[in-house]
């Protein structure tokens, strides 16, 4: 059995780790423990109160209880917020507490860009223009252009994790450019595990979303693999050896 553990920030797109799991595998455990978000505000001092380092180690305890493999603070935005180098500073305070390998949403949007080969992309952030470019900027200092940004201007998570569908696809075609490889949906608030495959197809690209890539990165630092087409290109391996 492998476990993951996630901090997950307040209650707004949470669902998207129990729909996940069922696509994973038996042998696959996805833990959820909700961190104090302060006060839900996609704005640059309410996140970055959101990611400090003792509200994150509040939640590692339980986790690390529960036997996980390793350890993801589930927050794009309350990680990229703090900048490069600041985010990795987080990530090295939540390994040194869990006493577990640990990362963060917005590392895990730079390594499955990697993963995918993918060098530019189109950002569709629900956030307000600032933070979205803040995302862009995060993404630079690892090497990816991103070609295009797009922000909604929604302020809190709550709202977010309200939106349908049809809201999320409309989102991610606004987003897509020509020159992108694949296109990113940043936000942890969003659901967006049951609508991978109708995001990549309408697209006819790779689309990386804030839940998928965390799960991705849990999975990444547990050092397993897992083919789970359902959850879009990111999961998908190949060649496929048929039973």
């Amino acid at each position: 059995m492998t476990a993951l553990g996630f901090l997950y920030p307040g209650h707004s797109g949470e669902d998207d780790y129990p729909r996940i799991e069922q696509l994973l595998g038996s042998d696959i455990r996805v833990d959820l423990v909700h961190t104090d978000i302060g006060e839900d505000a996609h704005r640059v001092d309410a996140l970055l109160e959101m990611g400090s380092a003792q509200r994150l180690a509040a939640g590692v305890e339980e986790l690390r209880l529960a036997g996980a493999d390793a350890v993801v603070w589930a927050c794009t935005s309350g990680s990229f917020v703090h900048g490069w180098e600041g985010a990795q500073e987080q990530v090295r305070a939540l390994a040194q507490a869990a006493g577990l390998p640990a990362s963060s949403t917005s590392f895990a949007f730079v390594h499955a860009v990697k993963e995918i080969g993918a060098r530019r992309v189109a950002i569709g952030a629900t956030y307000p223009d600032d933070v979205a470019q803040l995302f862009a900027e995060f993404l630079r200092a690892a090497g990816i252009e991103a070609v295009g940004v797009v922000s909604s201007g929604v302020i809190t998570a709550a709202e977010v994790g309200t939106w349908t569908e049809s809201e999320v696809l409309a989102l991610a075609r606004a987003a897509d450019h020509p020159d992108a490889e694949a296109v990113l949906l940043p936000d942890t608030a969003l659901h967006t595990a049951a609508h991978i495959p109708a995001l990549e197809k309408e697209l006819g690209k790779p689309v990386l979303t804030a839940n998928q890539v965390t799960i991705w990165e849990g999975l990444r630092l547990a050092d397993r693999r897992v083919n789970a087409p359902e959850l879009g290109a990111l999961f998908t391996r190949e060649p496929l050896v048929q039973a």
